[in-house]
């Protein structure tokens, strides 16, 4: 697919451009495999590319100074990633990696700045798409500061479940590790809790959602607000009302 149309694409953010805008992206949009552990993003380094994802899922990590890292953002078929270009800084301090397979179309940097210039309503859309991303950002501090772990542990599997294809999540106790910034042992210990509740089924290398409103329900107040807050600046607009602003 060298050259998508607009209605063949997956990603929502190219689904709902205005179609002037699409077509200045076409030529410019290379569909790529992304394999697990791909880097994306790397920090501080320049990216000559943004990335809007097809399928398979996108972390993105902060690292301190010391070598801790810990998950603060997902990217799925939902967004892009690279979107730090959008504030017109080149670089940013946080690594995008793929934590499951999959594709993305690839747009370098110069003719997807050029695009934002001449439609400004995608720009707006996009500056939209980062405000979403900031919400979650804060709702993962939240989530990590007030919430018990079985609880940030149904939070993030739904994470994944949003963005992946089915209900089997190839994640590894390394990856649930990692994003949730505990030892493993910990996250063994969590998922068995979910198990429990018959909301999950895990086996090596996979998660399987059971009952996704279980989930939902062990997770409360800590799942929701991002994902309606994309919902309604994202789906819920058409170009008219990004274009003018409204909420």
């Amino acid at each position: 697919m060298p050259h998508p149309l607009q209605s063949e694409v997956r990603n929502r953010l190219l689904k709902v451009i205005s179609q002037e805008a699409f077509e200045s992206l076409r030529p410019y949009l290379e569909l790529i495999h992304l394999a697990l552990k791909q880097s994306l993003v790397e920090p501080n380094v320049p990216n000559d590319a943004v990335y809007f994802l097809e399928s398979g899922l996108g972390s993105v990590v902060a690292q301190s100074s010391d070598g801790e890292t810990v998950e603060v953002g997902h990217v799925g078929r939902e967004g892009m990633a690279g979107y730090h270009v959008l504030l017109m800084t080149p670089t940013s301090t946080h690594r995008t990696f793929m934590q499951s397979m999959g594709s993305a179309f690839k747009v370098s940097v110069d003719p997807f700045m050029a695009a934002l210039e001449k439609h400004p309503q995608m720009r707006n859309l996009l500056l939209r798409y980062v405000h979403s991303c900031e919400v979650q950002l804060g709702h993962s501090a939240l989530a990590n500061a007030r919430y018990n772990m079985h609880e940030r542990l149904a939070r993030w599997l739904l994470m994944c479940h949003d963005r992946l294809e089915g209900d089997d999540l190839a994640l590894t106790h390394e990856f649930l590790s990692l994003m949730l910034g505990v030892r493993r042992s910990g996250v063994t210990e969590q998922l068995h809790i979910l198990e429990g509740l018959h909301a999950i089924k895990a086996t090596r290398g996979n998660i399987r959602i059971v009952d996704r409103a279980k989930l939902e329900d062990v997770a409360g107040g800590c799942y929701g607000a991002p994902e309606a807050e994309y919902k309604r600046l994202i789906e819920n607009q058409d170009a008219r009302s990004i274009g003018q602003f409204q909420v």
